[in-house]
């Protein structure tokens, strides 16, 4: 009971960080708005070909937005010091990592609504007989980033650290779900959505195993 206490207070208290700062909503999101018109430009006018292309960009702005995410997560303890302080307090660092990914999934999905809609917009994609296929893809995978980002987004923020080392360690950990979730929603576009039980889970694998893995491991990479 303790740990949901903590875990719930380490959310609350990011979710009330970004609703000052609106980082989700004015770094993130700009960003993924911009990434889909540049490959919108960069695929040309056929309104066929855009189409095609909607699920892969729609999941390629989401994995871009959730690395901006991950490192804003623990720019305000970096900022401050509160860093050292976290590594030094005697609390259970599973349920802060438990924490940082709530606060984290619940801002991605807050882009995710708003990037499904650009999308939707842009390239036509249809969100018609197949939207409870995309929404439960949208869910399991945000599930997934937030743990990757979470776990790894203090990586970001350690002075030794390089900028690059985020989306290096990111990327490719984050490609099952970048393939899974365009997998589900290409059928649910297609309406064969009763075909996607395999990748959905497959993202919900994914999911398990890395908020398993940050539970065990991420004290040991805050003491780094």
């Amino acid at each position: 009971m303790r740990s949901l206490r903590l875990a719930a207070a380490v959310a609350a208290k990011d979710l009330r960080i970004e609703l000052r700062g609106r980082h989700a909503a004015g770094t993130a999101l700009p960003f993924a708005g911009t990434l889909l018109l540049a490959f919108g430009l960069a695929l040309g006018p056929g309104r066929a070909l855009l189409q095609a292309a909607a699920p892969g960009l729609l999941w390629l702005a989401l994995l871009f937005a959730s690395t901006l995410l991950a490192r804003r997560a623990y720019e305000a303890e970096a900022e401050d010091g509160a860093l050292e302080g976290l590594v030094l307090a005697p609390v259970d660092k599973a349920s802060v990592f438990a924490g940082k990914a709530a606060a984290m999934a619940l801002e991605l999905l807050v882009v995710e609504a708003s990037v499904l809609v650009m999308v939707a917009v842009l390239f036509g994609l249809a969100l018609g007989p197949g939207l409870a296929v995309i929404a439960a893809a949208l869910a399991f995978g945000t599930i997934g980033l937030a743990a990757v980002g979470s776990l790894f987004g203090v990586l970001a923020v350690v002075p030794r650290a390089r900028e690059a080392l985020l989306p290096l360690l990111v990327m490719p950990l984050v490609t099952p779900v970048l393939v899974a979730g365009v997998k589900a929603t290409e059928l649910a576009v297609g309406g064969r959505g009763g075909q996607a039980g395999s990748w959905l889970g497959l993202l919900v694998a994914f999911d398990l195993v890395f908020l398993a893995a940050g539970t065990l491991v991420f004290e040991h990479l805050v003491e780094e």
